[in-house]
């Protein structure tokens, strides 16, 4: 049997047990273990499976996941969160949808200081859900904007899938950081845009809520300044050159924490739960890299990126329509894989073809991620859709993911937008050398 015959099984039954509950992280390193065996060695396998599996888990620039992962708990835990809200209700609260779009506000906020999906979908369910429903907001609405607006923390920097692809690609983090900004406000404004049309053409979905006085805007001010902080420490002293990103991920755990015994709004017991939070999510992405690091170079003996990379040429095809197929894999892929798993399943696969067609790689990094952006808010795998459906147990499956559907066209929107205008992920890191 040839390397790419025995390649061609292992991908198929990678896809076939994903659909078995089993994580993913040790389905991929598993199958990886096997296929390597075959076309290899067991001898040469197990040697392999020590290798990657130390070499990730005492990695030094794998540090910075779980220092981002962390700044985002503790946030989490000590309130910067709920006045993040609190301050983006008082400005546009009384517009159609404002507590919705408030909610939006307040996620983009929260992903500049988190960096993870599914922390954020849980934190702003938990802020923010009380008070729509409170205001009469019709469930569709408010769980479809908590849990598309969530998708942002992989957006907005600093955000784990950029550390990871940086990494896999040896891209720059701190130009990838940048790259995620401009299209991070500009998903945010789609969103924002999606509610205002939804809640004019139906007012019953979002009614206004009341007005509040010029100086109640400027007082609520005060919860916003402490996340500005930390973004300004964090992202500044990166981009300056003051730290490297593990360093930056430090920073900003250390400065949240301080903020936090100063307002003295971070208890024992939220920081303990802080800390085990860091710890599970922590763990189960580096198990997610270290079993895609394994498959990846089960995929590298088997050939197949190269063969795929040398059969999509062949198509004597523009580079555009290579690449609209390429996100249209990733546009699929995203509805049944994990989006950390699906960027490190076919990164190998895809990334040489996309450099040969000329192809920014860190335009590429955004793309892939605002792709697996719709992956979290769709069936079947849905993530962001289940955290909120646990916070909101109340609230039928089926209609959250209805009410994701206005914001996952935003997400297409901004994503063809960058296709022809890659400027708008371009022009801030090449401000940078």
């Amino acid at each position: 049997m040839s390397p790419t015959t025995i390649g061609i099984i292992g991908i198929i039954a990678l896809f076939i047990l994903i659909f078995s509950r089993m994580p993913v992280g040790f389905l991929m390193a598993l199958i990886g273990f096997f296929g390597f065996s075959a076309i290899v060695s067991v001898d040469a396998s197990l040697n392999l499976l020590a290798k990657d599996t130390f070499s990730i888990f005492g990695s030094y620039n794998l540090t910075v996941i779980p220092l981002f992962v962390l700044m985002g708990q503790l946030a989490f835990h000590s309130g910067i969160s709920s006045r993040l809200f609190d301050s983006a209700y008082k400005f546009i609260g009384n517009l159609p949808g404002g507590l919705a779009i408030a909610t939006i506000g307040a996620c983009a906020a929260f992903a500049a200081i988190c960096g993870s999906t599914n922390a954020t979908a849980a934190t702003m369910a938990a802020a923010t859900l009380p008070e729509m429903k409170r205001y009469n907001y019709k469930p569709e609405l408010a769980t479809g904007v908590v849990a598309a607006g969530g998708s942002l923390g992989i957006l907005i920097p600093p955000s784990v899938i950029f550390i990871v692809y940086g990494i896999l690609t040896e891209q720059s983090i701190g130009k990838l950081f940048l790259a995620g900004i401009l299209p991070g406000i500009l998903l945010t404004f789609m969103f924002v845009a999606s509610i205002l049309i939804w809640t004019t053409l139906r007012p019953d979905l979002g009614p206004r809520g009341p007005k509040t006085t010029f100086r109640e805007k400027i007082a609520s001010l005060s919860g916003v300044a402490e996340t500005i902080i930390i973004f300004i420490l964090v992202m500044g002293g990166l981009f300056a050159g003051f730290f490297t990103p593990t360093e930056a991920g430090a920073v900003g755990a250390f400065s949240t924490l301080v903020i936090a015994i100063i307002r003295r709004n971070l208890t024992w017991e939220g920081f303990v739960s802080a800390l085990f939070e860091t710890t599970r999510t922590s763990c189960m992405i580096l198990v997610i890299v270290a079993g895609a690091t394994i498959f990846g170079h089960f995929l590298a003996v088997s050939r197949i990126p190269y063969d795929i990379a040398n059969w999509i040429s062949s198509f004597q095809l523009p580079a555009a329509v290579i690449m609209s197929m390429i996100i249209f894999v990733y546009f699929i892929g995203g509805c049944f894989i994990d989006s950390l798993a699906l960027i490190m399943l076919t990164i190998p696969i895809f990334y040489p073809v996309v450099l040969k067609f000329g192809y920014d790689p860190i335009w590429f990094g955004v793309i892939i991620v605002l792709i697996t952006q719709i992956g979290v808010i769709t069936p079947p795998v849905g993530i962001n859709v289940y955290v909120v459906s646990g916070v909101a147990r109340d609230v039928p499956l089926n209609v959250i993911f209805k009410g994701v559907i206005p914001m996952l066209i935003a997400i297409l929107i901004t994503t063809f937008l960058l296709i022809p205008f890659p400027q708008i992920a371009l022009w801030l890191p090449s401000l940078i050398k």
